[in-house]
């Protein structure tokens, strides 16, 4: 139960810090970053009279219930519930810092905290400041065990039923949004728009890219753990004197056959510390400059000495 309440406090918190980046950074300027929040942002420049976070409900919930039907997954109550709590936080937060109803239907960067929050001369700042703070947010969410779902369900979908594979699916589908906030807003289609604001879509994709790395990076770190592949001699006890008792490290080793030697090889995998990359290579370099190593990125690590297994209740509950 404590960790439920943790989750949820976690989520809480996440979706209030997504919010205030939209609010704040993001939809004054017009920015549209993908996603549905995206997409909602490029229906509120058609239709002003309803707010963006009121989009994410008319987007959000029919793509819950179509991922219940065609994708035969349930909806975790945590997801769910981020869902639901987002649109509704938006929208508070947007009604307490415009002062009008005109002002909060088109949504004018000049009159945000009374004027006190308007980047309208330094879009670069808001196109920075917005989606570092909305990746935090989203990471947040992503530590309490829930996800934004969106438009990652109908990559889902188009991979499922069309093959296309998620991560081409995924672009694509933000592509369109993008493409959508070009046309609606940078070309004024549909509405009306300013000479530059075409431009708008180029720091749109800076929004991606940087919400992108900063939830890769709240969520799962900066990955300081370096899986490493050691191909090397079929007897080679100095290796080993090496990784147990100097490293005081483990690992695993396979027997392999060089492919144009065609003599026997070993293959040790091991993980171990980013800082100890260096030392490690220096040092299997004096034992044997033959040896062969792979240096690659370890998600994540559990087991003795590593991280913990998680809890199998806290798994069935998200």
């Amino acid at each position: 139960m404590k960790n439920q309440i943790k989750d949820y406090i976690l989520i809480t918190i996440g979706s209030v810090i997504v919010c205030c980046g939209f609010v704040f950074f993001i939809n004054p300027y017009k920015f549209v970053p993908g996603g549905v929040t995206g997409m909602g942002i490029v229906l509120h420049t058609l239709m002003p009279e309803y707010q963006v976070g009121t989009f994410l409900y008319f987007i959000s919930v029919p793509l819950l219930v179509l991922s219940y039907f065609l994708l035969g997954k349930g909806i975790g109550i945590k997801t769910l519930y981020a869902t639901l709590i987002t649109p509704s936080i938006m929208n508070f937060i947007s009604s307490l810092v415009y002062p009008s109803e005109v002002a909060l239907e088109r949504l004018l960067p000049s009159e945000i905290c009374g004027g006190n929050l308007d980047l309208s001369s330094d879009l670069i700042l808001a196109a920075v400041v917005g989606p570092l703070l909305i990746g935090l947010g989203e990471g947040f969410i992503v530590k309490g065990k829930a996800t934004s779902g969106g438009t990652d369900i109908i990559a889902m979908i188009l991979h499922k039923y069309l093959r296309v594979r998620f991560s081409d699916a995924l672009l694509a589908t933000d592509a369109v949004v993008v493409l959508s906030g070009l046309l609606v807003i940078g070309f004024g289609i549909g509405t009306e728009s300013s000479p530059h604001a075409w431009m708008l879509s180029l720091y749109s994709l800076i929004c991606i890219f940087i919400m992108a790395r900063t939830l890769a990076f709240v969520a799962s770190g900066s990955k300081n753990n370096k899986l490493l592949f050691i191909v090397a001699d079929k007897h080679h006890d100095d290796l080993r004197e090496f990784v147990l008792h100097r490293l005081d490290r483990t690992g695993t080793v396979f027997d392999c056959t060089g492919l144009y030697s065609r003599g026997d090889r070993i293959t040790l995998m091991m993980v171990i510390h980013m800082r100890e990359v260096d030392a490690v290579i220096t040092a299997i370099k004096s034992i044997d400059p033959s040896v062969f190593v792979i240096v690659t990125d370890a998600y994540d690590a559990y087991g003795t000495r590593w991280k913990a297994f998680p809890d199998k209740r806290s798994i069935e509950l998200s």
